[in-house]
Formats: structure tokens, sequence, C-alpha cells
């Protein structure tokens, strides 16, 4: 059986875990977009610019419980978005889009991932985050939970696969059923997708045809985990064990330190080996040092190829076939810190931390530009506070003093610690840090 999860905003990170890792010179980073609202993943289009996608803010129409069945209801609108960044300057290319958010615009669900074909033609996936038996009964139709086909001169689209429905429909892991997309990669003729509410990994034909699960990734049993402090902030009440309680999982047979927590895939991207690599969320109560690395084979097994890590939302590969993780946080998210870290991987399993806080804040998705520079999106959970930040200096000499769970190669901000309204600058502002 699921647990029930935490809403995670796109995605959607720790000190103790990665002590044994030296950091390198911090690198440097401008601001190439500011204001979005849940900025969630990026691409380049082959025509050299950078597109981003927006969750938006919801809005006031139907309404769905959160996938916790806790707090407030996750209400409706069309304020999901694409953004191109081209020459210094934002423009939203696509607009209307479906977009779900609580009462403050955080926790949104909506568009979350980009990506183009070698075409250059583009798909948008719609991430949603609740129970997909709720979505057209209480919404209507909508995009939710689906991966679409955009035209941005005609500002249309078409539907390409349904994630969510084939969760209702077949619920792979055989758990409480929840859809929530959150990052795709494409594969030649195919759409490979993680879904981190139903925790699998999926496959579906660029024509729509096809849909199918490639794996499930399993619950992770935590011994003595540390939950907030009684009575801290959330409104998902229900994950907040009262102080003295005993702490037992729902999960039989396991003892009464034991607690089993959700795997929450959340980024995927292909390896230089053909294998596609998992990035891990984690479920409450986001353990640091509990987010591990999947490497998904042909065969459609999977394995850890990494651990140590706190609460990942992305991973891309270089053409030299380094790897690059994406912390949403460095420590559990519910003690409030969000600085994040983008943590790179050499092919020898050596790590270097390119960049650690400094301004990185609840990052939400990463790619690599042409240049070599790394572009994340940042402050993802903030509505009107997101940010395209470009990171520079990222070949540093990886220093080798690292040993944490690389296995040999051959083998996304939750809404509830957000809780007060945000200023929502104009998304065309543009800022620049020297």
């Amino acid at each position: 059986m699921k647990q029930k999860q935490l809403t995670i905003t796109f995605l959607a990170f720790c000190v103790a875990a990665f002590s044994g890792m030296k950091a390198a010179s911090a690198a440097s980073f401008s601001v190439i977009a500011d204001g979005l609202y849940n900025a969630g993943g990026l691409s380049f289009s082959p025509d050299g610019n950078l597109y981003v996608t927006e969750a938006g803010i919801g809005g006031s129409g139907g309404c769905v419980p959160p996938a916790s069945g806790q707090g407030d209801s996750l209400c409706y609108g069309t304020s999901g978005a694409v953004t191109k960044i081209e020459n210094g300057k934002t423009e939203r290319i696509l607009t209307g889009l479906s977009s779900i958010a609580l009462p403050d615009g955080t926790g949104a669900g909506g568009p979350r991932d980009i990506q183009f074909d070698a075409t250059g033609k583009p798909y948008v996936l719609i991430g949603y985050g609740a129970n997909p038996a709720f979505r057209d009964r209480n919404l209507g139709y909508t995009d939710f939970g689906k991966i679409i086909a955009p035209d941005f001169n005609t500002n249309s689209w078409t539907s390409v696969a349904d994630i969510a429905n084939y969760e209702l429909a077949n619920n792979p892991d055989g758990g409480d059923v929840g859809s929530n997309p959150l990052g795709f990669v494409i594969d030649g003729n195919k759409l490979v997708a993680v879904d981190a509410g139903a925790n699998d990994l999926l496959s579906v034909n660029t024509g729509g045809i096809n849909l199918q699960a490639i794996t499930t990734f399993p619950e992770d049993i935590l011994t003595n985990p540390v939950f907030p402090p009684s009575g801290s902030p959330s409104n998902e009440p229900a994950q907040v064990p009262s102080q003295g309680e005993v702490v037992r999982s729902p999960t039989a047979g396991l003892g009464p330190s034991q607690f089993a927590t959700q795997p929450v895939p959340s980024g995927v991207a292909k390896g230089p080996d053909g294998a596609y690599y998992v990035s891990q969320f984690t479920g409450f109560p986001f353990p640091e040092g509990g987010a591990k690395i999947y490497r998904v084979g042909a065969d459609g097994k999977s394995s850890v190829f990494a651990d140590g890590f706190t609460q990942l939302t992305d991973l891309e590969f270089d053409p030299a076939g380094n790897l690059y993780a994406l912390q949403y946080a460095n420590q559990s998210a519910w003690k409030g810190n969000f600085d994040g870290s983008v943590i790179k991987i050499a092919p020898n399993g050596t790590r270097t931390t390119l960049l650690r806080g400094n301004g990185l804040e609840s990052p939400s998705a990463l790619t690599i530009g042409a240049d070599g520079a790394v572009y994340v999106t940042n402050r993802g959970d903030r509505p009107g506070l997101g940010q395209v930040l470009r990171i520079e200096n990222t070949k540093s000499v990886p220093e080798p003093d690292s040993n944490l769970g690389v296995l040999a190669i051959a083998t996304l901000g939750v809404a509830w610690l957000h809780k007060k309204r945000i200023p929502q600058p104009p998304i065309n502002e543009i800022v620049t840090l020297n």
C-alpha cells in the first residue's frame, strides 16, 4: 500500500551525507531569467534558445484534494505556461495551460518539463499531484498528467499520452493510486517519463502508441527516522507523528523503529551506456543521505547506481559522460533550509560539488548548454520568484575524496513548507549577478 504522499512542487538535498566529499571552488553564476511562476524543467531547442516550463498558480476553478488527503484543496486554472529565453529576454510563447495549486499559489501542478526531438518538435509534460480519479470528475477536460505536443505559433496543442489515466487503469506498483509525472526524456521515437506519484518509469511512442510501465521503484525502509518536531507547521498533519508516538510503518512485518517511505522518482536521463538513470526525491520524512540514483537497463530491471544524496530533483549527462545531479535541499526540507546543490559525478565515480547554496535554493531542474554551462531552474517552488541560473566554471578539477556508494557504471518544493503569500514580480524582469 502506498503511504499518502506530500505534494512535491518541482520538485518537487544534505550536508551530513556528503561529509566525505570535498567541494570544488565555488562556481560563478548569473540569473538569466527571473519572476517565474513555479518554474520546472528547461531545455534547449535546436535553434539554440532556452525554454522553461511554469506550472502557474492554479485558479478559481474546480478543486481536488491533495495526495495526502489533508490540508487545503488544489484548485484549477489555466495559468500554466512555457517561456522562451532569447538574447537576455523572456517571452511566454505558450499560455493557457492547465495549472492546479493551493490558494497561495504554491504546491502547483502544471507544465513540469519540456523536451525537443531531433527535428525540433517540442513536447511538454503536465504534472498533477493528486488521485487521477478526481481529475475528470472534478475538473472536466484538462491536460493534467499528460504529455502534449504544442504549436508555439498558434498557441495550441494536442494530447500525446495520458500518464495519469494509465496509473488509474493499471496501478503498476499495486499501491494507492496517485499520479504526478515530473520529468521525461526523448529517446529516438520514445518518450520516457517518471511518475513521482505512481513510483514508476514509463515509455510511450511519440505518436502516443504503446504506453506502458518499464519498471516500478521500491519503498525505502528507514530505521529510526528523524521526523519534524510535534507542532511543526504543516498542512499534512497525518505525516507528522506526535511527540512520544511510536513510529511504525503500515507495512506488515516492520519493527517499531522502522518506517516505510515512498521512492518518489523525480527525473530521468539517458546514459552513454543506453540505460535510463532516474533520480529519487524520496518521500516524507525526506531522510538526509537517503536519496539514490537508479540505473534501469534494457531488461527493465533497476539497480542502485549511486546513493548518499538528499531530495534529488533532476539529472543530466554532458557529452563527456559526466552525470550532474540536482539537490532540492541539502537537509531534510522540513527543517526550513532550502539551500541546494549541483553535484557532478565523473565516469569514474568521483563527485564534485559545483555549487552549494550561495543563492541556489530549492532548484527543480537542470540542463547542459552547448557552451558547457549548467542551466538550473532556481526557487522552483515559489510563484513569482522563480529563476533560471547559468552556472559557469563547471570544469573544475574533481577532488577524489568520495566513496559514497557509486556502483560500477555497468550496473522534482513541498507546498506545506511555504504557507505564506509571495510577492510576484513581472515575468520579463531580468537580473544579472556578477
